[in-house]
């Protein structure tokens, strides 16, 4: 017999922990490979994890409603075969690089005496994903409350409470509502942010476990990468232009709005062909170029936090086709449905400043990531044009690029030429005319 470990795996680029929900198994149980051993939660995704192996379960080293950081052993299983120490769940090793600064990240954000996460005085567990939602929704305690759960232990799963709402939107409440909104006097909607209180003339804000994952993967990048930022100008105007007179086509031939986003990954993910080493990851003094490119797109959650969708293997994608991965991920991230390997494994990150009317901005790199780029707002302004005439004054649509990069392996040389790579591509744009 084997006795190996079943490992808490990684959800996400900036997840280092999350709550076991339910064990389906308990102790003596026989699971078979594949089969759900356990569910778990984190501020992104409730998630179903298939046991890696079939065998006995040995051991449980975390009761249900434990916080738990990844790469953690959280149970022992007896195989058939020859004994050994452990079976470690490689996708969870291959994905701590490095490793050393991600254990160390890991410590401080369990409490080991902390309680299970309750809604003012109902002692149901609630998963930060249907917290989340109940928050966008501005579902108060007292409605949260009265939710009929489906769950473990009336657990209100993400089913449950998306039921909620569309039977609230639709006029129809459900049983469990109209019995105890009789007994049960309305309470303040639930604030987007966290539990705040006063301190004088200062109001005193907690942060939410989502914001503090966020916090120390910022810090960390920081800590672990020295920063470097690059700034390019860009004629985007036939990018503007193509894109006004063909947008209601695009639509009526391929079902899909069609944004400058999907454009600018396709330039990235041409530039990166060109330069591979920006497409790499640093583990000690070893660097791992990535063959794949997997390009992630930083979206604002209507909690005001941040999560990041990858686009796998962006280059083999056409722009019909990067259109629809854009909408799709961007639209499933504002209804947190996005799943767990949808937000992980991406080798370069983009974030849109200009959505927010900026026009550059400072990225931080997303670990274990050595480059970041950021896009600013398409502005119009006065440009010098070379011509065969001579040089001439126009109106022209101008956008700046930033990017911020690991200066232990990227130098100036490679950064400024795979930036202005990517701005050629973009001044070089011609679309498919579909009029």
């Amino acid at each position: 017999m084997a006795r190996v470990e079943l490992i808490m795996p990684k959800m996400g680029e900036s997840i280092m922990e999350a709550t076991i929900l339910k064990w389906s198994k308990k102790v003596g149980d026989f699971v078979a490979q594949d089969e759900t051993i356990l569910e778990i939660a984190t501020d992104k995704v409730d998630s179903e994890i298939p046991s890696p192996f079939s065998g006995k379960i040995e051991e449980i080293l975390y009761p249900e409603n434990a916080v738990v950081p990844i790469g953690k052993v959280i149970a022992y299983i007896s195989t058939e075969g020859e004994e050994t120490t452990s079976v470690p769940d490689k996708k969870v090793e291959s994905e701590q690089v490095p490793s050393i600064v991600i254990e160390e990240i890991t410590k401080p954000l369990v409490d080991n005496n902390a309680k299970s996460e309750s809604v003012d005085n109902d002692n149901r567990f609630y998963s930060p994903l249907v917290k989340n939602i109940a928050k966008e929704e501005k579902i108060n305690s007292a409605e949260l409350a009265s939710i009929a759960g489906t769950g473990s232990e009336g657990r209100v799963t993400k089913k449950d409470i998306l039921s909620y709402v569309e039977n609230k939107k639709s006029g129809t409440p459900s049983i469990a509502t109209a019995t105890i909104s009789a007994t049960i006097p309305a309470a303040p909607p639930v604030s987007a942010a966290a539990p705040s209180y006063t301190s004088g003339n200062n109001e005193i804000i907690e942060m939410d476990r989502m914001r503090k994952l966020i916090a120390d993967h910022m810090v960390m990048s920081k800590h672990t990468s020295p920063h470097v930022t690059s700034f390019i100008e860009a004629d985007v105007t036939n990018i503007v232009l193509w894109r006004e007179k063909n947008k209601d086509d695009f639509q009526k031939k391929y079902g899909e709005k069609i944004t400058y986003t999907p454009i600018f990954i396709e330039a990235i993910a041409k530039a990166i062909k060109d330069f591979p080493l920006i497409n790499v990851s640093v583990d000690g003094t070893k660097i791992i170029v990535k063959k794949n490119i997997n390009i992630g797109m930083a979206a604002a959650l209507p909690t005001g936090n941040l999560i990041v969708p990858v686009i796998k293997n962006a280059d083999y994608l056409n722009l019909p086709g990067l259109t629809k991965s854009v909408n799709d991920l961007a639209n499933r991230a504002r209804q947190n449905k996005l799943k767990p390997e949808e937000i992980q494994d991406g080798t370069f990150t983009l974030t849109n400043v200009g959505t927010f009317g900026n026009v550059m901005g400072t990225p931080i790199i997303n670990q274990p990531q050595v480059a970041i780029m950021a896009v600013g707002a398409i502005r119009k302004r006065p440009a010098v044009i070379e011509t065969e005439q001579g040089d001439v004054i126009a109106i022209r649509h101008m956008m700046f690029l930033s990017m911020s990069y690991d200066h232990r392996v990227v130098d100036g040389f490679l950064g400024g030429s795979f930036l202005r790579r990517v701005g050629d591509y973009l001044e070089a744009f011609k679309g498919e005319d579909l009029k």
